[in-house]
Formats: C-alpha cells, structure tokens, sequence
C-alpha cells in the first residue's frame, strides 16, 4: 500500500501564495479610486469577474459566499475599500483552522 506524502513546506508555500494573489486582487479591486467618475464604471465590469474568481479560489460554501459578498462589494458605490479576497482567505486559512 503507498501512503502519499505532502511536503508541508509546499503546502505553505501554495497558501501564501495564494494570499499574494488575494491582495492583488484587492489591489486591482483598489483601482477604481484612481480615476473619480469613470471608476465606478469600471466596478461593473470587475464586479462579476471578481466574483467568479473568489468562487473559483475558494471552494464550497466559502467560496459561493465569498463570490456573492465580492459582488456586492464592488457593485455598490463606497464599498471597494473592504478586501474581499484577503478576508476571504484569513477565514479559510486562520479563522474556520481554529473554530
């Protein structure tokens, strides 16, 4: 019988990468700021694909909540300064590890 050995190393290493990304994206979520008017436009379009990403980085129930919660995020006026993916990924990987 083989028993399949995961490297911890590689197993954080995907995890902070993962965050790497996270707040990217919160960056690039950021950027509507940067030109007044013509950034909530942009909010329309990112808003969906925001949305699909987070589900597709966060499966399950995590992921689909994530997904809604980053589309109302950043289709309602205001509300871009709140890092959906990073607090995203502090539940999955700090907060649900410890409950």
């Amino acid at each position: 019988m083989t028993e399949m050995v995961v490297n911890p190393t590689v197993k954080s290493n995907v995890k902070y990468g993962k965050l790497i990304l996270c707040l990217l994206l919160d960056f690039v979520g950021y950027l509507s700021y940067v030109v007044p008017f013509f950034g909530e436009f942009t909010d329309v379009i990112w808003a969906p694909i925001s949305a699909f990403l987070i589900t597709r980085m966060f499966k399950g129930t995590i992921g689909k909540v994530g997904g809604v919660f980053a589309f109302i995020e950043e289709i309602m006026p205001g509300l871009d300064f709140i890092p959906t993916f990073t607090i995203t990924w502090i539940y999955s990987n700090l907060i649900k590890k410890s409950v």
